[in-house]
């Protein structure tokens, strides 16, 4: 993927107020894009390091190449910028932000035909034991989530990995609710098949 020219200032963005904005919350998230709509625009840079990890393992879920990936990452970014004044706050501005990635990935013509499982595993705060169990267990349905058909695999990733509730992945792939919440169950239950003969 070979983007337009960027704005360096904007993806890089510089120091400042952005200790003030660090809890991720919407209300928090709604107010610094109020920031940043206001002139404020070096407040962007909070947004970009806050996700630009999961953009680019969606990426890489869709276009298997890590220039790819790169690419695709810098151009969400910057026509999410573009687009900032569209936020209304009426979702998380995660939601939004994957929406908008979401269909850029869909409609790119460089595009896999597969889309793979490919996010990072969720972090928690639980003890290193915990977590070591977590990540194991992560490990295991990111490997049966492969299997599955490609509308299961995406609705199964963004619920699991990336923390989007039923409503929230249909707000992102513009699948119904009640949709969804199919593809979320029959997904489970086939891993949970498929986890149990692997025993």
């Amino acid at each position: 993927m070979k983007g337009e020219k960027h704005d360096s200032s904007v993806l890089q963005g510089k120091t400042g107020e952005e200790t003030y904005f660090s809890d991720g919350h919407p209300e928090e998230e709604a107010l610094l894009v109020e920031q940043i709509l206001s002139g404020k625009k070096d407040l962007f840079r909070i947004l970009i390091r806050r996700y630009q990890r999961k953009v680019h393992a969606m990426g890489l879920s869709f276009f298997h190449n890590k220039e790819d990936a790169a690419d695709f990452t810098q151009e969400v970014f910057i026509r999410s910028y573009r687009s900032l004044a569209s936020f209304y706050g009426h979702s998380r501005f995660s939601t939004w932000l994957y929406r908008i990635a979401y269909n850029m990935a869909i409609n790119s013509i460089t595009r896999r035909k597969e889309y793979s499982c490919l996010a990072e595993d969720p972090i928690t705060e639980n003890s290193p034991e915990q977590q070591i169990l977590q990540l194991a267990a992560a490990q295991a349905v990111r490997s049966a989530v492969a299997e599955l058909p490609e509308k299961y695999r995406i609705c199964i990733d963004l619920y699991f990995f990336y923390g989007c509730s039923v409503k929230e992945v249909g707000v992102i792939t513009g699948f119904t609710e009640n949709t969804v919440k199919s593809h979320v169950f029959r997904a489970k239950k086939l891993l949970r098949e498929k986890l149990s003969n692997d025993r």
